[in-house]
């Protein structure tokens, strides 16, 4: 390790310090300040992977809900509409848990189920208004989810936003979990998915981390019995950098909002298998950057990101 890659002790989960022009609108929300919240995503256009995750920052505020739905009673435009049903999705999801079905009570379940339904309703009266709202439609991948409407539903609503957005990444990924075993899906539909979004997509797209996540996937569902050994396949690895090479390694790789995730999931996927010199640029680009997944998937996210990126660097 180099002097100029300190071994860290802590990493950065907040998102607000990752990108620092989303503590403007965390400020705006918290502060009940409508005007701004809607400049910001003005602002941000046409850029749906950024209106993605800015979208996902207001979901994840707390009591958010009361300010979002006093402006939708206000006006009701779609952007806040759209918000206030995002929150009622992590309000639910809070309540269901990160836990397999068999640990989730029935009360749990009830709950969870009553706040996606109201998601579901204000998200159908946005696309009925406005058939291209990709923000609404990618929400209702997760409703179609958590509702357990199967994969034909949520295919057909993936497929309605790609008519007009064909590589809206945040979608794709939700698709993505709809596709694996765990949501009903098949491996075969899993890979199939996340292969044909990165072939179709431009070079230097976030779609790489589509294979990336897959793999992990796989190597999370075969974990219980052999922990690691699937990501250590010469295989899986060589089609990781591969995926990486047609996108965050590509030189018309155009960072956005999504470029944290997009790191933490090669370095997760490589080092999670023991390919930590591989690992390591992804490491260096990152600094103390790290997100929930995949570190969460093992252990406590933030031992997990600090060991791995300490051994890559070591090896790198």
């Amino acid at each position: 390790m180099s002097p100029t890659e300190p071994d860290l002790i802590r990493a950065e989960f907040d998102l607000c310090r990752q990108i620092p022009s989303l503590v403007d609108l965390r400020t705006a929300v918290r502060g009940n300040d409508w005007d701004t919240v809607e400049a910001y995503f003005d602002f941000l256009g046409d850029d749906e992977d950024e209106r993605a995750v800015a979208a996902g920052l207001v979901a994840d505020l707390s009591s958010s809900e009361r300010f979002l739905e006093r402006e939708v009673a206000a006006h009701g435009s779609p952007l806040a509409r759209t918000l206030l049903a995002a929150r009622y999705i992590d309000v639910g999801w809070d309540i269901r848990s990160a836990y397999t079905a068999e640990h989730v009570s029935r009360e749990q379940f009830q709950q969870f189920h009553g706040w996606l339904r109201r998601a579901e309703q204000l998200l159908i009266g946005v696309c009925a208004d406005e058939p291209s709202y990709a923000l609404a439609w990618s929400y209702r991948l997760t409703t179609a989810r958590g509702l357990e409407l199967g994969a034909s539903e949520a295919r057909r609503r993936y497929d309605r936003l790609a008519e007009h957005h064909p590589h809206h990444i945040q979608a794709q990924i939700l698709l993505l979990q709809q596709l694996c075993p765990k949501w009903g899906g098949r491996w075969e539909e899993t890979f199939g998915f996340a292969r044909g979004c990165l072939d179709a997509a431009p070079a230097g797209s976030h779609a790489g981390r589509l294979v990336a996540q897959a793999h992990l996937e796989r190597w999370l569902a075969d974990s219980d019995d052999r922990p690691g050994d699937y990501l250590r396949s010469a295989e899986v690895r060589d089609e990781i950098l591969a995926a990486a090479d047609r996108s965050v390694r590509h030189p018309d790789y155009r960072p956005g909002f999504h470029w944290v995730g997009d790191h933490n999931d090669f370095a997760g996927a490589l080092s999670l298998g023991g390919h930590y010199r591989e690992a390591a640029p992804y490491f260096r680009t990152l600094g103390d950057k790290a997100t929930e997944l995949p570190w969460g998937y093992w252990g406590d996210r933030e031992v997990q990101f600090l060991k791995h990126r300490r051994r890559a660097l070591a090896k790198g």
